[in-house]
């Protein structure tokens, strides 16, 4: 539905939830508070039971698992059902377009204002970098990780994929996409003769999420088994020794949040208690689980259901898990400004603003490369001939800044979302104003 057709909304985007009556108080808990408290006895868990807590990891990974098993089937359905619906490949085209030039000036806001805060709070500073022995992490090494880094060629040729059944494997979202663009093109030109095709993803995509809720039901104990297993693995010592870069970390994504992602959802007139209340079960699931892709099927659910078309929210939310990643992006600049700093190299603003340009390309491919943001900051320290070694004393605190960072990347992409919808002035803004969770 178009705005022409679900009426005006007021500059605020509140005007019409005004109209509307009170929401009804719901006779149980939203599924929110029941994560809320996993995560609370999760961290009573780790500090008092650290053992208990670290046996405890095999569960919350599970419950990521099962949503993994989702993500290629639920993308590449709804995905195709999108375009189809769209009518054509142009409009597909044009809401792709629109999409990246929306993804390229929120990261690149994102990198500035990471390097903002690591000049102004200066978080490395009076940190020694020792000569580190050990140069491995759980199952990399880190001066493999120095060779990883993706040319602007690699990062183009990993959009297509050999094999699709091996992309789906592996969660290669964004090859997904690729092969999907391609494949409901053909659906397109075949026409009436494709209606099967359209049919049986328009189920499968039902089906997916249909699935989605009822794992949705295990989401507060593996959300508890997961934090009790970061806690009583590092424990509140960790944050001691590194509290200055995490709290820089969660300053510069708070101003990014106060200062860019909220000026834009006024700027396109959402009401905005609404959109808080539509994306906090997906936010939730990635900080409390540093997963995008346990978040991934809820943040599409809810986009739809606030007022965005299928076609847009099947298009825009997993391309944006590979080219939209704002938290993340700031990490990397933040994170490489704090290892200049500790190593006593501070870099100066030409090498700061070529770091920048750099990041902009490198980090768009951080999600076809396993444990990314640390093989994207591998190779930008040794680009700039940093020491590499210096994530290794990073990693201790890693977990507790992606959980930030992966939240941040959610919220973003939800947001994106909205921005397109509204740039082809087919947002629903009634649906936005009536929206309601479910649990």
């Amino acid at each position: 539905m178009s705005i022409e057709q679900s009426g005006e909304a007021s500059p605020g985007g509140g005007h019409l939830c005004e109209e509307h009556h009170e929401d009804q108080k719901k006779g149980h808990h939203k599924l929110t508070t029941w994560i809320f408290v996993g995560m609370i006895l999760g961290v009573i868990v780790g500090l008092c039971f650290p053992k208990l807590g670290v046996a405890l990891r095999p569960y919350g990974r599970m419950f990521i698992t099962m949503i993994k098993a989702i993500i290629a089937p639920l993308v590449f359905s709804t995905l195709v059902v999108g375009i189809t619906g769209a009518g054509n490949m142009k409009t597909v085209g044009r809401i792709g377009l629109k999409a990246i030039i929306y993804f390229e000036i929120a990261t690149t806001f994102a990198l500035i204002i990471g390097l903002a805060m690591g000049n102004l709070v200066q978080p490395g500073a009076g940190i020694t970098l020792k000569p580190q022995e050990a140069t491995a992490i759980p199952g990399m090494n880190l001066h493999e990780m120095e060779g990883q880094k993706q040319s602007l060629g690699e990062i183009i040729q990993h959009l297509f994929t050999p094999s699709i059944v091996e992309s789906m494997a592996r969660g290669d979202v964004l090859q997904i996409v690729i092969f999907t663009l391609i494949f409901s093109a053909g659906v397109l030109a075949v026409k009436e003769k494709a209606r099967p095709i359209i049919d049986l993803c328009s189920a499968l995509a039902e089906v997916m999420f249909k699935f989605t809720s009822f794992i949705m039901y295990f989401a507060p104990f593996g959300v508890g088994c997961a934090i009790a297993a970061a806690v009583g693995e590092h424990g509140p010592a960790i944050l001691i020794s590194l509290g200055k870069l995490v709290l820089t970390l969660y300053g510069s994504l708070a101003v990014f949040l106060l200062c860019v992602l909220l000026p834009v959802a006024l700027l396109i007139r959402i009401p905005i208690k609404r959109f808080i209340s539509a994306v906090e079960e997906p936010v939730v699931l990635a900080f409390s689980t540093t997963s995008s892709e346990a978040a991934l099927p809820k943040a599409m659910i809810a986009m739809e259901r606030f007022g965005v078309p299928k076609h847009i929210v099947g298009f825009v939310m997993p391309t944006g898990y590979s080219f939209n990643l704002d938290g993340t992006t700031l990490y990397l600049s933040l994170a490489a400004l704090f290892v200049a700093q500790a190593a006593g190299h501070p870099m100066t603003l030409p090498q700061q603003i070529i770091m920048l340009l750099t990041l902009m390309i490198t980090s768009k491919g951080v999600a076809g490369v396993p444990r990314a943001s640390l093989v994207i900051l591998a190779g930008t320290l040794h680009s700039f001939n940093l020491p590499v070694e210096a994530i290794l004393i990073i990693l201790g605190a890693d977990e507790i800044m992606d959980m930030a960072r992966t939240s941040v990347n959610v919220l973003g992409n939800c947001l994106a979302t909205v921005v397109v919808a509204r740039w082809e002035k087919n947002f629903d803004d009634r649906k936005a104003c009536e929206f309601e969770d479910e649990d």
